[in-house]
């Protein structure tokens, strides 16, 4: 049987998993906190509280799957237990990192052949996991995602609250991704396994943030959010980072190499899918 080990078993990984299990896999995945074991059980997964002795779920994994956010140190699961890890026997490893590696491009395109220049400690802390993964001698394939956004993670709940801003900044773009075209793309790598490579996990339309909100509440019925120039903007440090950084991702070697077709190719279909469930499902919580 196929055995995924999913480390750091998050939002992206659990869409992957959920389409795994579908297909008659079994999916181990870690978490931090007791509370998540028992929802990961109940969908299907086998959760291992971290830190623990990943042993006996390396010599059962066919698949490794690293998404956890890594630190000045790099991936955190490398630095506990790159040993064992590195004399396990998988068929494929992938690893989710981020375009925000590439840094500011003030709007170009940007390819898996740019260089990396990333300009926030989160972005270097992706750039140092990516190698750290890369130069073990295991099947490793690196997928750089952009904004993630999917059940759950949809901006109509401040739309409809009337929180939501339009922020305002010249020539600010953004790439994005829905979840599911993420568990996609790397079911294409499982199927197209290629070693070394990295791939960009992107949709096809780089758009501002203020076009995406604008038509949330279109979709919505209900009048555009108010704008705020971007030097007014009451943000987050996190959020004020993503604005500090402009550029359109190229996702063609996702699609040529894997044979990937995007489920959502922008974020008019991926928004309208997205309020479509929530209205098939009223009791479902869209969290910011």
């Amino acid at each position: 049987m196929n055995t995924l080990l999913s480390l750091g078993h998050g939002y992206s990984a659990s869409v992957l998993a959920r389409e795994l299990i579908a297909k008659g896999w079994s999916v181990i995945g870690t978490t931090r906190s007791e509370a998540k074991c028992a929802a990961m059980r109940d969908t299907g997964v086998e959760p291992l509280l971290w830190p623990c002795d990943l042993g006996p779920a390396l010599l059962r994994a066919t698949h490794i799957l690293a998404s956890a956010a890594p630190d000045g140190s790099g991936d955190p699961f490398l630095l506990a237990a790159r040993g064992a890890i590195a004399m396990a026997k998988p068929d494929w490893v992938g690893y989710l990192s981020t375009t925000a590696v590439y840094g500011d491009h003030e709007g170009a395109w940007v390819d898996e052949e740019t260089p990396v220049t990333p300009q926030s400690a989160r972005a270097v802390a992706r750039v140092l996991a990516e190698r750290q993964w890369l130069a073990l001698s295991l099947p490793v394939h690196v997928f750089r995602l952009a904004g993630i956004y999917g059940p759950g993670r949809g901006p109509f709940e401040k739309v409809r609250d009337g929180t939501a801003r339009r922020i305002i900044k010249d020539g600010q773009v953004f790439s994005r991704i829905h979840v599911e075209d993420i568990a996609g793309a790397i079911l294409g790598s499982i199927d197209h396994p290629n070693p070394g490579q990295i791939y960009n996990v992107c949709d096809d339309d780089p758009a501002r943030p203020e076009d995406v909100l604008a038509h949330a509440a279109t979709l919505l019925g209900l009048p555009e959010p108010p704008s705020v120039p971007y030097d007014l903007a009451d943000m987050t440090p996190m959020a004020r980072s993503f604005y500090g950084e402009s550029k359109r991702v190229r996702n063609t070697r996702l699609k040529t190499e894997l044979a990937v077709v995007l489920r959502y190719p922008t974020y008019r279909e991926g928004l309208a899918a997205l309020l479509a469930q929530e209205q098939a499902n009223p009791l479902a919580i869209n969290i910011k």
